[in-house]
């Protein structure tokens, strides 16, 4: 699914063309759901044939489609490099991404690598094992909802709720996060469930103080948002996979998100020629 190292290195080289810095490579990681059936659905199901169908007897499930992106930014244009997404665990998605990286298809010397990815445990781990050189953002857009709905919880809907959100993000966009963490363990909560949410939110800030120094990261042109990877997910997962009615059994999903992920990387010929040569292998 993967396009070559000259392919990439070309994409690389004509971004950079004119540019008195190396251009940024980010890497966005994130989880789509999609349905899924059991195995235990396959075969005949009763009332096939000349009688009316009966309702099937198994239930489905949402699953998460995992996947990355590696695209870069050229101005305000993405340009892409790379996607991978499949029905698979955290542990097999960490296993694709250390086989990019050991391939070599990212020429890191020659960019500036960065991670945006929300605050999910499991991207994190994986970024701090294959890419803790990289900049390490925490999505904007993930941070100022858990600082608005501390805003809510504890001021309902006024405009104080308002002030104190938009006031709390630019502390946090300016590189002071310690201050904030501060702010909130001053804060008298106003109910049970205010408390709640702010010990939420000062746990998720508190384990990404390094990845929220938002104005440093824009002003070295790195992007503060993880909609790469989300249009990603959208594209390639959620326009073909969840579909009215639609049911996917897991290995024909990953073999579909494969065929799309090939088309979106340039190298959907490359696997149907491979495919044929597998066919004429087999049959003599």
């Amino acid at each position: 699914m993967a396009p070559s190292r000259e392919e990439i290195a070309q994409r690389i080289a004509a971004v950079a063309t004119g540019s008195r810095r190396r251009p940024v490579l980010v890497l966005g990681i994130d989880g789509a759901y999609v349905p899924m059936r059991p195995d235990s659905a396959r075969g005949r199901r009763p009332g096939q044939g000349r009688h009316r169908a009966k309702r099937p007897r198994w239930q489905g499930e949402w699953r998460d489609a995992k996947g990355f992106r590696f695209y870069l930014m050229d101005g305000e244009r993405i340009v892409h490099l790379l996607s991978w997404h499949q029905v698979q665990n955290e542990h097999e998605l960490g296993e694709a991404l250390k086989q990019v990286k050991e391939a070599g298809l990212m020429p890191e010397d020659q960019v500036r690598l960065c991670v945006v990815a929300d605050g999910a445990p499991w991207i994190w781990k994986h970024v701090k094992a294959l890419f803790a050189h990289a900049r390490q953002i925490l999505d904007y857009s993930h941070c100022a909802d858990y600082v608005h709905n501390v805003a809510k919880a504890q001021y309902g809907t006024s405009w104080q709720a308002l002030e104190w959100a938009e006031a709390t993000m630019t502390r946090l966009y300016w590189g002071q996060v310690s201050a904030v963490l501060g702010g909130l363990r001053r804060m008298q909560a106003r109910s049970a469930e205010a408390e709640k949410v702010m010990a939420n939110c000062w746990d998720y800030l508190d384990a990404h103080r390094e990845h929220t120094n938002y104005r440093t990261f824009r002003r070295g042109g790195y992007p503060l948002g993880s909609g790469g990877i989300e249009s990603s997910n959208k594209f390639l997962c959620h326009v073909r996979l969840k579909r009215s009615g639609a049911w996917w059994y897991a290995v024909n999903s990953n073999q579909m998100l494969a065929l799309r992920c090939a088309k979106y990387n340039g190298t959907l010929d490359q696997v149907f020629v491979r495919y044929k040569h597998r066919l004429r292998e087999t049959s003599e």
